[in-house]
């Protein structure tokens, strides 16, 4: 199975500790664990990124999912940026920016199914500071479930998964990229 991940810093392996945006070795990613189960993974994790949103980054993030092409399976993870840049963003904004998002990547023809997962509920920390953060964090899941059920792709909820995160409050640690990979692989061998 070929799998594209789309995602933010979580995806791209960041390791929270480094001052300079280092990630992980690819063997502690979770990519690179679902790489050692057999998966045929594209990582397309990048620092910082929101969801596409406006026409060029929209078109940009099309073109670096479909240049993968042909896969079996999108995996979207993103919002947490969304949140963490916007002081007034909140999960119903960050889930109408996805759909928009999504409807785009539907309308270009990529012949796979679409996963969404909805990252982890943020927790207080270094990058964390505010309710707000951890309430609309958690409101994201079911924004994201209604989202998928309504253009009918597939659906997972990372905060069943028990990801650790460190000190910031949303990077994941390496024990969270192992149990993030074993919560994924088994999604994935469902829909296999």
């Amino acid at each position: 199975m070929k799998i594209v991940c789309f995602g933010d810093s979580n995806t791209y392996g960041y390791d929270p500790r480094s001052w300079f945006g280092d990630r992980y070795p690819e063997t502690v990613r979770w990519t690179g664990l679902l790489k050692q189960q057999g998966f045929d993974v594209c990582n397309e994790g990048e620092n910082g990124r929101q969801i596409p949103s406006g026409e060029w980054m929209i078109e940009h993030a099309c073109g670096r999912i479909l240049r993968h092409a042909p896969f079996d399976l999108l995996c979207v993870m993103l919002g947490s940026n969304d949140l963490l840049m916007g002081s007034r963003t909140g999960a119903e904004e960050v889930s109408l920016r996805m759909e928009a998002f999504l409807n785009a990547v539907l309308s270009r023809g990529a012949e796979a199914e679409i996963l969404l997962i909805s990252p982890p509920v943020m927790h207080l920390g270094d990058w964390v500071s505010e309710e707000r953060l951890l309430t609309e964090s958690a409101r994201m899941r079911d924004h994201y479930l209604a989202l998928s059920e309504k253009l009918g792709i597939r659906f997972a909820d990372a905060e069943e998964w028990g990801v650790e995160t460190g000190f910031d409050g949303v990077h994941f640690t390496e024990a969270g990229h192992e149990a993030f990979a074993r919560g994924l692989s088994q999604e994935l061998r469902r829909i296999v």
